[in-house]
């Protein structure tokens, strides 16, 4: 079959023949149908994101998946050849250390993907592969920073810095919630974007404006951008919760000790979702609450992952999610 692999080492990616994965006990065999590109994906091509667990030096990249199951393994009884599913992206393995699909092990950027049968879950008819496959990254990371870690909850007033290929979903998210949405991008385009995804107001982090909306309950950096934290910051109320998703592979600097400690400014990483995440977003999408139809900006043959990386890298056209085909 044809897969997408990098080079650790060299960081070098081509599209190649492997040989095609069979499914092990407990596990499945997925017939991709869709799979998206992730910033995730251009910064572990960049040197920035290196794998933790990868055993070698080759991976398959890829940790948005959809496709229909076509081959189950022994001792599987929770899913049946046809079943269409998305895969969880990440799992612990056997040191307890959690590892992520398309950096620790071989993603669905690929004809072919093989997974644990607990590591998938069930989508309806109705929901295409393209939009099915960005939910297990692209909104079920910010769906978890929101309701797991940041606690958001309905009336509370909330900034999102980058509106980007998570950012976006952050805030519809928020919407469905409840809260009251700042966009926060230079770009005018994503900021128009952010506004036709519901953001009740978006501005460019030099406005001005941006100084009446002190007093925030949370802020949500997506961007990953040194100064965001600095404004964000700023612009918390008491006991605010900065939400660090976007990585800048940077320290994270508290500007005043004395305005933080007096405030009661709390600062929280977040990573990734959970299994539950990613079913609770089908859900919301199938009952038609979540429209991510609009997220998807280009579709690709998996022959030309690597223009779908460097349309990313260099934002050709702002996509929010470009998404693979084999």
């Amino acid at each position: 079959m044809r897969a997408g692999r990098i080079s650790v080492s060299t960081r070098s990616f081509e599209v190649v023949d492997v040989p095609t994965p069979q499914a092990g006990a407990g596990q499945v065999r997925i017939k991709v149908g869709a799979a998206g590109v992730c910033l995730s994906d251009v910064h572990f091509l960049e040197g920035i994101l290196s794998p933790g667990y990868l055993a070698g030096d080759h991976v398959t990249l890829g940790h948005e998946v959809a496709g229909t199951i076509d081959q189950v393994g022994a001792g599987v009884t929770t899913s049946c050849v046809g079943d269409r599913v998305v895969v969880i992206a990440g799992e612990r393995n056997a040191h307890q250390q959690i590892t992520t699909m398309g950096f620790d092990y071989d993603g669905g950027w690929a004809e072919y993907v093989v997974t644990k049968a607990e590591l998938v879950a069930k989508i309806p008819d109705a929901l295409a592969f393209e939009q099915a496959a960005i939910i297990p990254d692209a909104v079920s990371t910010p769906w978890a920073a929101i309701t797991s870690t940041g606690h958001v909850v309905a009336g509370e007033k909330v900034a999102i810095f980058g509106v980007g290929g998570l950012g976006i979903h952050a805030v519809q998210l928020l919407k469905i919630i409840g809260a009251f949405v700042i966009a926060i991008d230079p770009r005018a385009d994503a900021r128009a974007n952010a506004l036709a995804r519901g953001a009740d107001c978006a501005f460019a982090p030099d406005d001005g404006e941006l100084k009446k909306h002190r007093g925030l309950h949370a802020a949500f950096d997506f961007a990953g951008v040194s100064p965001v934290r600095k404004q964000a910051l700023s612009m918390l109320g008491e006991q605010g919760r900065l939400v660090i998703v976007g990585i800048a592979n940077e320290p994270i600097v508290i500007p005043n000790d004395m305005a933080f400690t007096y405030m009661r400014t709390q600062i929280m990483g977040h990573y990734g979702s959970e299994a539950h995440h990613v079913t609770e977003l089908i859900e919301l999408a199938a009952s038609e609450r979540l429209d991510l139809s609009h997220s998807i900006s280009e579709v690709l043959p998996l022959e030309r992952a690597a223009d779908a990386l460097d349309k990313l890298a260099n934002k050709v056209g702002n996509p929010i999610r470009i998404v693979l085909k084999p």
